[in-house]
């Protein structure tokens, strides 16, 4: 048994029932062309042969240590502005969207890994669980300038930064903690190629990733008016604090807290400042803070307790503790929002197969290779880790629903498989039997998804089977990682 990084969540993989239930399927199921038998029996060797990373530490590209947290049963909910404006997403908005997912934008050593930029911004928010020992000095943080990832990069300091949201990115120029870029572009750019050692990626591909990052909305606070002024009831608490975060300080009457996170552009004034946190750093917005630990460009505080406290005492305010938990009250309201986390679901991942599967749309007909094998290559990730969410029939997390969860399986599996005729079609020129081959792989998308909803229950998508299948990856990990825990066998000499 292996344990191998696919997409978001480490998976078992056994190759030997892998390749007996393929060539079964192959064997028994007349209807199967014979391409695709070999298909089947070819991507079985890929999957036992090779690996984006080994899940244990002395084998993986990443050290042993490293959480890059795959054990949330919630997800970020993503708001898009195109959408909440009742329209729907572009096509470069989704081009956009397949390329931050997608490891293939950044260099080898990522790529080995299955690192993508959804890695550390997880649908676009934060990773508050990410830990990547000599990278990191606590969870939420990441070294940019290390030696893991682009050893031309490394600066020889241990100096990881919080991993920033981009809900709300086009409010919040310029970009860097440090406010170093004024362009989100360049920004951009300076991370695929300088920070992860990627290739040179084209005009298209950063446009479309500007596209989806500029996309990506604050998740909605009914309690917050058009100005930044929060509305409706409010507690004496929040009251008081608010009236505090608009006070001129005492021994500066040009400044206030209200003066920098300015609620009527974002909670952000687009400068720097000293704040005696060691440097100049721009001025974080507060919309959705709550969801944004740890605090300051270097996350050394977790708690809006810990940051009131610094200001108090680096700028003398003379808080007294029931200011402190004023200001905290205030911050707490305007930094909310609703609905921040939701479950992850087969729903949830259908609509994203879809959305990605939408740029081969554009991308076949105008017969742009590039883009349509990065999307392919997306999508493959997406249900071969959508197929790991359905236990295999020998599990020993889940017994039930052994029928539903290979049925599920199955059905993955063969849409794999399409997207490898498409590929292969695509390839040899053949735009148009390509383009076929994609309405048959949404075709197959649409039929599979009551095949998947009715093993929901005995999946990974049940938090019950879920935190089991982790409680088991961790007791593996540690077994990898310390000899001594692994289990022994007992001793025969017969």
């Amino acid at each position: 048994m292996t344990w191998r990084w696919w997409g978001k969540h480490p998976v078992s993989i056994n190759p030997g029932l892998e390749i007996e239930e393929k060539l079964i399927m192959a064997g028994k199921r007349k209807h199967i062309p014979p391409g695709i038998a070999l298909a089947v029996l070819a991507l079985t060797a890929a999957l036992a042969g090779s690996a984006l990373a080994e899940f244990s530490g002395n084998a993986s590209l990443l050290p042993a240590g490293t959480e890059l947290g795959e054990e949330a049963f919630d997800q970020p909910r993503e708001v898009f502005r195109s959408e909440s404006s009742g329209g729907h997403k572009s096509y470069l908005v989704n081009m956009g969207d397949v390329a931050f997912s997608s490891p293939l934008t950044l260099g080898g050593p990522a790529r080995q890994a299955g690192i993508s930029c959804n890695t550390c911004h997880v649908n676009g928010t934060t990773n508050p669980k990410l830990y990547i020992p000599g990278l990191s000095t606590q969870s939420g943080t990441f070294d940019t300038t290390g030696h893991l990832f682009n050893p031309k990069a490394d600066n020889g300091v241990l100096d990881p930064l919080t991993i920033p949201s981009l809900r709300g990115a086009h409010l919040l120029a310029p970009y860097g903690h440090d406010g170093r870029t004024l362009s989100l572009r360049d920004f951009l750019h300076n991370v695929i190629v300088n920070e992860f050692a990627g290739p040179e990626p084209s005009t298209e591909v950063l446009d479309a990733m500007v596209a989806y990052i500029e996309d990506i909305d604050f998740v909605p606070n009914r309690r917050l008016g058009a100005a930044g002024k929060l509305t409706g009831p409010l507690s004496d608490s929040e009251r008081r604090g608010e009236t505090l975060f608009h006070r001129p300080f005492a021994h500066d009457p040009t400044l206030s807290c209200a003066a920098c996170h300015v609620p009527t552009g974002a909670f952000v004034d687009h400068r720097q400042h000293d704040v005696g946190s060691g440097g100049l750093f721009k001025t974080p917005t507060l919309l959705n803070a709550n969801f944004n630990a740890p605090y300051f460009h270097d996350g050394r505080y977790t708690s809006y307790a810990q940051v009131v406290g610094h200001f108090d005492r680096t700028f003398y305010l003379g808080l007294s503790a029931q200011d402190r938990q004023d200001l905290v009250a205030y911050l707490q309201a305007i930094g909310d929002g609703e609905q921040t986390l939701l479950p992850d679901n087969v729903e949830a991942r259908i609509r994203e197969i879809s959305d990605f599967l939408s740029v081969l749309d554009t991308a076949i007909p105008e017969h742009n290779v590039a883009i349509a094998t990065m999307t392919l290559d997306a999508i493959d990730r997406e249900l071969r880790d959508l197929t790991e969410q359905f236990p295999e029939r020998k599990s020993s997390i889940v017994s039930a629903g052994v029928e539903q969860r290979g049925q599920a399986r199955s059905t993955l599996k063969y849409l794999v498989l399409s997207l490898h005729q498409i590929n292969s079609a695509m390839r040899s020129g053949n735009f148009d039997e390509a383009a076929a081959d994609l309405a048959h792989s949404r075709e197959m998308l649409s039929a599979a998804v009551p095949v998947l909803e009715a093993s929901e229950p005995w999946s990974l998508f049940n938090r019950q089977i879920h935190d089991a299948h982790f409680a088991a990856v961790r007791k593996l990990y540690r077994s990898a990682i310390d000899p001594a825990l692994a289990p022994r066998r007992r001793y025969d000499p017969d």
